[in-house]
């Protein structure tokens, strides 16, 4: 049977089902799951005992609902405001990012290498996105036009606030992430706890990885009442950690330096480690007498035990891989070469100001962009960098959900430009209303997401002007993408039926809904923004190449290297499709108007299907 395009975003309680009932058929009856079953299955069975370990807060169900609530709204291209938008593999989307994860679904299933994500801390301050459970695209459309809202301690749902914001949107990105895939949160004291027992239950504490330590400030401030915060913290969870592992960071000529060639030794520089361990640790074999080629003899301090067997010593020994000091005489020592040492280093969990950055060094890149500072926490590249140097290859896809300034997209940038690589990156923010008292509005930005377009459109333009213009890859490389494309929230291009309750015997209102859907499509929308729609809800990424192919005079859409035709044109005849088959696509979307008649669908049905070619009807 042909399938009709709804306009909704991915059933995602739907399809978690349909799994479940492939692995557990036995636990459905009647279509329903049953849940008692299925956890005698699991060898849970159910006792008399409620209590348990459990992390909750009121209203934690509703955001579970919410998550998996499906979405009525689309992403429309904005080329005007993006760069490169026909070759760019870069996104930037404006829009609430709940609606937007939902929207990302199906395109971006498990397709992410890495999440880094700056939420709203919970100062009280802080703009704290109010969800609305029932009409969540109508909920944005309000917020777009407010500015930033507080969240005071003395509102009594202070932590809940933060959690209802965070919960539903961690449980959509998580579906995103590859499972060799990684986040990292930024996060302060003030929810750190609350924000890790978040994670354990959306990631699974067993994937926890680490808590970074960034160093954010290079000096005190002393105007405080207790202690001068100096620190935030940077959690990591893996989507499967028995799947993902760091990169190694690049060695610093200080740890190089640390290595010297005391005895000319033809292997090069060396540094001498302890050749001893813990006794406990030994085997009997570890416990001797080491005799050095002077003849003096060494015993292993007490407790301690030599690191090798006395035979595998004495092998080191002669191939001149233990020192005993320039007169032979001093304690042995392990020769540690630089060329045997792996050429990066791994990373350690406290990350000074001096490797990565502070928040003042934020500003200044800033403002060497701006001439101004229109965003008042802006992390330092060198910060993102080096999570984007851990956390992916060069081919990966980086999400920020909570872009803010832009620094992820600047980054990202920055570092394919300085390796080669060809990461993408796909930005997500609320364009949140600039306060009319801020650096921002003076400046003449009316929200959050017209500072990060243009940061990122300056950090490309002088990424490309560094070194005289000239960025030179070896090999093939492609040339270095510093564009994006501009995507925006709104309501879908197709009409949806009105469900609302209608009073009485309202035969007109009956009538006039049933008259606006006989065109099932918006008439103020383009053409374009209806063929990046079908992309998002047949599960195809925004950046695939799309090109137009004319068939009979027809402009038919190819999508994909023509896995993916679309027909929008009115006047399409069994002989179009049939031409349209010929390009032996996998798929094929038809506006359910442009069909020429009721026969060109039967025959359009029993053409494609017959050349195992999917039809869908828009």
């Amino acid at each position: 049977m042909t399938e009709k395009i709804d306009g909704m975003s991915m059933d995602i309680e739907q399809a978690q089902r349909d799994k479940l009932q492939t692995i557990f058929p036995e636990c459905f009856t009647e279509a329903r799951l049953d849940i008692d079953k299925l956890l005698s299955l699991c060898g849970e069975y159910i006792t008399d005992d409620f209590e348990k370990y459990e992390f909750k807060w009121k209203g934690k169900s509703d955001c579970l609902r919410l998550a998996q609530k499906r979405s009525t709204a689309t992403l429309r291209p904005c080329t005007e405001e993006s760069v490169n938008f026909d070759t760019t593999q870069n996104l930037y989307i404006e829009g609430d990012n709940l609606e937007v994860l939902k929207l990302l679904q199906r395109s971006y299933f498990r397709k992410v290498k890495m999440i880094y994500i700056d939420p709203p801390y919970n100062t009280g301050n802080d703009f704290v996105y109010e969800d609305d459970f029932a009409d969540p695209l109508a909920r944005y459309k309000e917020v777009t036009q407010q500015t930033t809202k507080s969240n005071p301690e003395t509102m009594g749902r202070y932590h809940t606030n933060w959690l209802n914001m965070m919960y539903p949107r961690l449980r959509l990105a998580a579906n995103l992430l590859r499972d060799d895939g990684v986040i990292f949160i930024s996060i302060d004291d003030v929810e750190v706890t609350n924000l890790r027992k978040l994670c354990d239950e959306v990631f699974g504490e067993e994937n926890f990885i680490d808590t970074v330590v960034w160093e954010k400030r290079y000096s005190p401030q002393n105007a405080v009442q207790w202690f001068s915060e100096s620190h935030d913290f940077i959690l990591v969870y893996a989507k499967r950690k028995d799947l993902w592992f760091p990169n190694l960071l690049e060695r610093t000529e200080e740890m190089n330096a640390r290595y010297k060639n005391l005895d000319d030794d033809p292997r090069g520089p060396w540094k001498a480690e302890n050749a001893t361990a813990q006794g406990g640790h030994g085997t009997a074999s570890q416990f001797y007498v080491l005799r050095a080629p002077n003849g003096k003899e060494h015993h292993p301090t007490a407790g301690r035990c030599w690191v090798y067997t006395e035979k595998v010593m004495n092998e080191m020994i002669a191939d001149n891989r233990v020192w005993f000091g320039s007169d032979g005489n001093n304690v042995p020592a392990l020769k540690r070469f630089l060329t045997e040492v792996k050429q990066g280093t791994a990373c350690q969990t406290i990350w000074r100001y001096n490797e990565v950055g502070h928040n003042q060094e934020g500003k200044k890149e800033i403002k060497d962009l701006f001439e101004s500072v229109p965003f008042d926490t802006p992390k330092p590249t060198r910060l993102l960098k080096r999570i984007v140097k851990l956390a992916t290859n060069q081919d990966d896809i980086i999400l920020d959900f909570f872009s803010g300034s832009a620094t992820t997209a600047h980054s990202v940038m920055q570092l394919n430009a300085d390796d080669g690589g060809n990461r993408r990156f796909i930005c997500v923010q609320l364009p949140e209303v600039c306060d009319e008292k801020s650096d921002a509005f003076n400046a003449g930005y009316q929200n959050i997401c017209e500072i990060g377009k243009e940061r990122i459109r300056r950090a490309g333009k002088k990424i490309l002007e560094a070194d005289g213009g000239q960025i030179a890859f070896d090999g093939d490389k492609a040339p270095l993408d510093i564009g994006f494309k501009v995507f925006k929230l709104d309501s879908s291009n197709m009409k949806l039926w009105d469900d609302t309750p209608i009073e009485g015997d309202d035969v007109d209102t009956l009538l006039n809904r049933m008259n606006g859907n006989i065109d099932g499509l918006k008439a103020d929308r383009s053409d374009t923004d209806l063929v990046y729609e079908i992309l998002l809800k047949m599960g195809y990424p925004l950046t695939e190449n799309v090109t137009a192919l004319d068939i009979d005079g027809l402009t038919v859409c190819a999508v994909a290297d023509n896995r993916l035709l679309i027909c929008l044109q009115p006047g399409v005849t069994a002989g179009h499709i049939e031409k349209m088959a010929a390009y032996q696509p996998q798929k094929i979307a038809i506006a359910e108007d442009a069909l020429a008649d009721n026969s060109a669908m039967s025959n359009a049905h029993y053409l494609l299907e017959n050349k195992g070619i999917e039809l869908k009807i828009v």
